[in-house]
């Protein structure tokens, strides 16, 4: 296991190399951009994985202990969230930490068959859950796993993101009364001048 700067300067540079393209794109949200990140393939890549979840774990647990927070497991919408909190829990167990976090996985529409779940994989009403995404741009995505997981009985305690592109989603967050961790902020990821920024688990709303 690398030391947390360590992994963290190699996460942000895999970012950079493979999931950062310049151009004109139509984001999620509808709004047009010239930068455009693709966490998926870094986060899908192995390597990216293996550094995504040791960085997001550690960023996990020191907002949780500085605040006293227990916590069960972590997820959100598919299919953003999905590589993140698959890699957050296994290191999660790989490394012994002080928590081993269970993950689950927010469908964008319930099963049509069987069981007929919102929310796949290991959850329970009244877990304590960080819910996840990759990158946060107008905050819907996060806002509907957030919502999925309260009608499922579970109980959110803050959001964890990868990448925030500080376009509102953020704050539109934060309004509903929620908390947000981001590890990379948009000018670290999308400049050239990323040894500057601030310590990423410091920037929280």
């Amino acid at each position: 296991m690398s030391s947390a700067g360590e992994a963290k300067t190699q996460l942000l540079q895999l970012l950079k190399q493979k999931s950062v393209f310049h151009g004109d794109f139509v984001l999620v949200s509808g709004a047009r951009s010239k930068v455009y990140v693709d966490c998926k393939l870094t986060t899908l890549d192995p390597t990216g994985a293996i550094l995504a979840g040791e960085v997001m774990y550690n960023v996990i647990c020191r907002y949780a202990d500085e605040r006293g927070i227990n916590l069960d497991a972590v997820g959100g919408l598919t299919m953003g969230a999905d590589p993140l909190a698959l890699a957050i829990g296994m290191h999660s167990i790989r490394f012994k930490g002080a928590r081993a976090l269970q993950v689950f996985s927010v469908r964008k529409s319930p099963k049509a068959h069987g069981q007929n779940k919102l929310i796949e994989g290991n959850f329970r009403t009244g877990d304590r859950v960080v819910v996840l995404d990759d990158v946060i741009t107008r905050g819907e995505s996060t806002l509907k796993a957030i919502e999925a997981v309260e009608q499922s009985g579970g109980k959110v305690q803050f959001v964890a993101v990868l990448v925030d592109r500080e376009e509102g989603g953020r704050q539109k967050i934060v309004e509903r009364g929620y908390q947000v961790v981001s590890v990379f902020s948009r000018a670290e990821v999308f400049e050239n001048d990323a040894g500057k920024a601030q310590d990423p688990t410091l920037a929280v709303a």
